[in-house]
């Protein structure tokens, strides 16, 4: 899925780039951001799109009061490398800060990822034919839907339109690969329960049969009735999940996944829990979700993340990053000072790779900055490469040399 496909995508994007042009602008950006950032403008290059978001955020750029004189200098000594008589002159020439700003993005999508860059960090980003042998593409739209009856259908080769008729419910695939549950639910089986999965390098979006909107990562189920009887609307899930619940107060809204159930009317949250992870990650967005396990619970409310251990114990973070979090459902990897395993294995779930260490031992690496889920694999190496490390990459395997 491109991450230019929604609007709350583009607007999380937006918001994105407008936050690390800021801070470019106004000399606060750490190195890392300074990274993420020349790897739009490079992006950006080949992507129309993505160019007219970054100019947006240069055009948009408004200091709240003047800037410094040697601020001033710094960028423009970055962006349009003049000495500082002309320099001075083009400033009055374009007319303000705005104009500057403005002009410095049609300069800085010319070439800007080499000037936000020190030299000894500039890369060439060409494939190194020893150690990348093969491209392994993106991940996209990709899933199985189990009827009731057993019949399994392949989302992603299936054509649009009707799929399955479960009594008076339509199985539906929409133009833009979502599926939908439509008609009167009421006449369906009420034993009926359908599964769709996402294999790894696959994601889907689902329509519930109550109108509640399901986005599932890759490596990712849901389980779930063809209508929603009796006094609540219960569903299992693995992997990672994002729900747009539809609000109902007569019925909750319930999300099994490993030892926590969350409990929700009406409400945006994420949940993590994939095996391998230390716990199951439910992080909310918007209204409230009650979260429990066999050892406690809690209410959360937007901005908080509760963690629940197969063990059963719970712990809950407030202030969490959602850009981090909803990253994968926009369309990009956003890592906030992340060690090498949980990179990699993200990288795994999306690229549908195995990965290995040379010699047993995990580098002790930080990563920071977001980048591209639509970019090829090497691509994304390549950028991992900044943070001194090296990877082989021989089919669908990818050693970690150093």
């Amino acid at each position: 899925m491109s991450i230019y496909q929604e609007d709350k995508s583009l607007a999380m994007l937006r918001e994105r780039l407008q936050h690390l042009v800021d801070r470019y602008f106004s000399g606060a950006c750490t190195e890392a951001e300074q990274k993420e950032l020349a790897r739009w403008i490079d992006d950006a290059k080949n992507d129309d799109a993505l160019k007219e978001l970054l100019e947006e955020a240069w055009q948009g750029y408004q200091p709240a009061t003047a800037m410094p004189e040697e601020m001033s200098d710094r960028i423009l000594t970055a962006v349009f490398k003049q000495p500082p008589a002309v320099r001075t002159n083009l400033q009055y020439r374009l007319g303000g800060w705005r104009s500057v700003a403005a002009a410095a993005a049609v300069l800085l999508l010319a070439g800007a990822a080499y000037f936000l860059l020190k030299p000894e960090e500039q890369h060439n980003y060409v494939a190194e034919q020893p150690r990348y042998r093969n491209e392994v593409p993106a991940g996209g739209n990709k899933a199985l839907l189990t009827l009731g009856d057993g019949t399994v259908i392949t989302l992603d080769s299936a054509a649009n339109g009707l799929l399955a008729q479960q009594g008076r419910v339509q199985v539906m695939k929409k133009a833009n690969g979502e599926l939908s549950y439509e008609g009167n639910g009421g006449f369906a089986d009420p034993a009926a329960v359908n599964t769709m999965r996402t294999p790894r390098g696959g994601e889907y979006r689902l329509t519930l049969p109550d109108g509640t909107k399901v986005w599932l990562n890759a490596a990712s189920s849901i389980t779930f009735p063809v209508t929603f009887r009796g006094n609540d609307r219960a569903v299992q899930i693995s992997g990672e999940v994002y729900f747009e619940v539809a609000h109902n107060p007569s019925k909750p809204f319930r999300v099994t996944a490993g030892g926590a159930t969350v409990e929700v009317l009406g409400t945006h949250f994420n949940i993590n829990a994939y095996n391998g992870e230390a716990a199951v990650k439910t992080t909310l967005l918007e209204g409230s979700v009650k979260v429990s396990s066999r050892l406690s619970r809690a209410v959360l409310d937007p901005g908080q993340q509760a963690r629940v251990t197969s063990a059963g114990s719970m712990d809950v973070e407030s202030n969490v990053d959602l850009d981090e979090v909803m990253a994968w459902k926009n369309g990009y990897f956003l890592f906030n000072d992340a060690d090498m395993p949980s990179v990699m294995r993200q990288l795994e779930n999306w690229y549908d790779v195995t990965v290995s260490y040379e010699g047993g031992k995990i580098p002790e690496r930080s990563f920071g900055g977001g980048i591209q889920r639509s970019l090829p694999l090497t691509k994304v190496l390549q950028i991992l490469e900044e943070n001194d490390v090296k990877f082989r990459v021989e089919g669908r395997n990818i050693t970690v040399l150093k």
